[in-house]
Formats: C-alpha cells, structure tokens, sequence
C-alpha cells in the first residue's frame, strides 16, 4: 500500500498536462432527494470519456521513458480509446486486442483515435490473455488495462484530486470492473481520509471482482448483456488489483439493470450528463444504500461518457416512469 501511494503521488504530479483536473460538483437536486451531501467526480469530462486516460497516460509515460515505441493492450472501449489517444504524446504505436462481440460502437472509436484494433473471438478476458500472450511471443510491452501497479497509479490520481478538492468525506461510491479504479482511488481517499468508506458497485449482470471478494480469490462467474458494457469481463487470474481491492473496499453492492438505467435518467435529469452504464452503476449504489447515508458526505465516481445513443435511450425508455 505504501509503495501503491507513492506511484499514485507521483502520477498525480506527471500526467499533467495530458490529463485534466475534473471537476467535483455539488449535485443539489439528487443530494436534496437522497438527504445527503452528494459530490459527483466529473471524470466523464476527460478528453476520452472516461478515466481510463488516467491510467493508460501514466503507464505510457514510463514505457516511453524505457524507450518502448510499440504495446499491445486489451480493452472492451474504454481503455483502447485512452491508449491510443495518449499513445500521441509520447510517439508509440498501439495495437487494442477486442473481443469480436465487443460493441461496434466501441471498435470504431478506439479506430478512430488512432489504433489498430485485432478482434479475439471470446470474451474480454480471452482477448486480454491473447495480448498477453502475444506480448511476451513478440516481445513487445503489454499494458495492462488494469493488471498493472502503474496503470492502477494513474486511475488513483482521481482520488488525489478529489481529496485536494474537498476536505472530507464519510464515503465514496465507485464502479468495480477489474480493480484499477477502486483499488487506486480507494488507495489514495483512504490515505488522505483515514476514515472514509469505500463502497465498490457493480452490476448484477457482471460482478466478477465482487464475487471474488466474497470468495476470498479471483473466480470465474457468469455474465450477461448490461448497460454497463464498460466494465464487463472476468478479472485476470492473478491480478494485482485483487488484494488491493479487498483491503480497501469496505462494502459492496451489485444494482440492476433497471437500477442502472434510473441513475442514468437521474443524472440527466438533475445536471443535464449523459452518462455511460458504469457511472449510472455507482450512482445506482448510493441510491439503493441512500437512507444509510443520510446526513453524510458522500462522493460518486462518475467514470465515463462514452454509451452509444441508442443504448442511452433505451436506459431512458427503461427509467420511465409509468403512467398508473
């Protein structure tokens, strides 16, 4: 945890300018609904669309400081997206592996910013052993959507700035896919707020890393479609961020889909964000925690942006009040 903290303090202050300070706003409406101080993270302001570029620019950095100028990575959007948008910076030429049923949406804005996607029939985690497998036959840098101290250092930084950007708080509530965003920005509020609760979210549909928590070691666990396509797929075998997570997630809690698509609606509804699943997720955590947290100080991680138009309508169909 010691050394986790210092890689964080140190990506704080070595992303800049690539990476911006995110706001973090007072949600009046949703804090007046759910009686408590809400703080929303606006990470979904990143260039990208989330806080991937976090990570991705920090771990790019170090390889480019080795000299590196090809990696090959493995994304399901988000992350490709960030790679190949910091790959800029520092002159390396980035390969995404993808698995084929990947969003087409997705593929095509990781194209867009520059990479060579390779499609991996399977799942995310079988296009993420791919390029691992790849990375070591070819000898070319892996970086590691979230299987990395570095790249997990990078996502810790928006833990940083919320600490500088508030004084204190009773809890934060944060998305969990495989482990770099909780475990770094739960690494980083603990340090600088001792006695804050980390609340990880995931949703029904896909909770590898919260079944794993619960089980004591990284399992296998069934998955299914969800609005929070961004944070869909099992947890490599193995991962750094699983001991990291268990020592800084003190609760958890997995949300529907329709707990999910009312988030979303919340949101666009209170501050006019269109936000991606994966921030609706944490956002439906405290809603469905809510009266634990009364009179409390609570941040939300807002993760990302980047949902196709469709999917945000159908979560707007889904949340819909209906007439009696």
């Amino acid at each position: 945890m010691t050394d986790l903290i210092e890689r964080i303090e140190e990506a704080h202050r070595a992303i800049r300018p690539h990476v911006m300070v995110t706001p973090l706003v007072s949600a009046r409406r949703l804090s007046a609904a759910l009686g408590c101080e809400l703080l929303l993270k606006a990470d979904h302001f990143q260039p990208t669309g989330s806080f991937k570029l976090r990570g991705a620019t920090n771990k790019l950095r170090l390889l480019s400081q080795a000299n590196h100028r090809r990696v090959l990575t493995a994304s399901t959007g988000n992350h490709g997206r960030a790679a190949a948008y910091a790959s800029r910076f520092f002159t390396i030429d980035v390969t995404v592996y993808m698995a084929a049923n990947t969003p087409p949406a997705n593929i095509a804005a990781v194209e867009g910013f520059g990479a060579t996607v390779k499609l991996i029939e399977g799942g995310a985690l079988d296009a993420e052993l791919a390029a691992r497998r790849d990375s070591e036959a070819q000898g070319i840098p892996y970086l590691a959507p979230y299987n990395d101290f570095d790249t997990m250092a990078g996502q810790g930084t928006v833990g940083l700035e919320i600490s500088e950007q508030t004084e204190g708080l009773d809890a934060a509530f944060v998305c969990v896919g495989g482990g770099g965003l909780a475990g770094g920005a739960g690494t980083a509020l603990k340090h600088r707020f001792p006695g804050i609760e980390v609340i990880g979210v995931s949703p029904q549909a896909s909770q590898s890393m919260l079944s794993s928590l619960a089980a004591g070691k990284i399992v296998e666990t069934p998955e299914w479609e969800t609005l929070s396509d961004h944070s869909m797929g099992a947890v490599e075998p193995g991962s750094v961020t699983f001991p990291v997570c268990q020592s800084v997630i003190d609760r958890t809690v997995a949300v529907t889909e329709d707990e999910i698509a009312q988030a979303m609606r919340e949101i666009a509804n209170g501050e006019q964000w269109m936000i991606e699943g994966a921030a609706g997720v944490a956002v439906a955590g405290l809603i469905r925690l809510a009266k634990q947290y009364r009179g409390a100080r609570v941040a939300v991680i807002l993760c990302g942006r980047n949902v196709a138009l469709e999917t945000f309508l159908k979560a707007m169909a889904m949340s819909t009040p209906q007439p009696d």
